[in-house]
């Protein structure tokens, strides 16, 4: 998990943090009203902590639920808190899983 402490983020930044591609992300800028980063003089995006928690979301409902863009935008509109928590759990089980496989790996090592 990332700890979202700055104010605002380049794409590339968020590209890394979320593991998917900067084209992925200016896809879903245009398809989700959510996703709304500012811009400098020389057109630079910067993404505040607000918009990249909406690519979480939105991360959950395309790619772990497996939702089409325009279902994923139904549910972004009708439910956003509700699926913010889910995402946030199953981001959190994640985690969870990554660190108990590290700690597998680590003892069959000590084997």
């Amino acid at each position: 998990m990332h700890d979202l402490t700055k104010k605002y983020y380049k794409i590339s930044e968020v590209s890394e943090i979320l593991g998917i591609p900067t084209s992925t992300i200016r896809f879903w800028e245009n398809e989700f009203p959510e996703v709304s980063p500012m811009r400098s003089i020389g057109n630079q995006r910067y993404y505040t902590p607000e918009d990249i928690e909406a690519l979480k979301i939105i991360y959950f409902l395309l790619k772990i639920k497996g939702l089409k863009v325009e279902a994923a935008k139904e549910q972004m509109r009708l439910n956003r808190t509700n699926i913010s928590k889910k995402a946030e759990i199953v981001e959190r089980l994640q985690d969870v899983r990554d660190e108990l496989s590290m700690m597998l790996k680590a003892l069959e090592k000590r084997k």
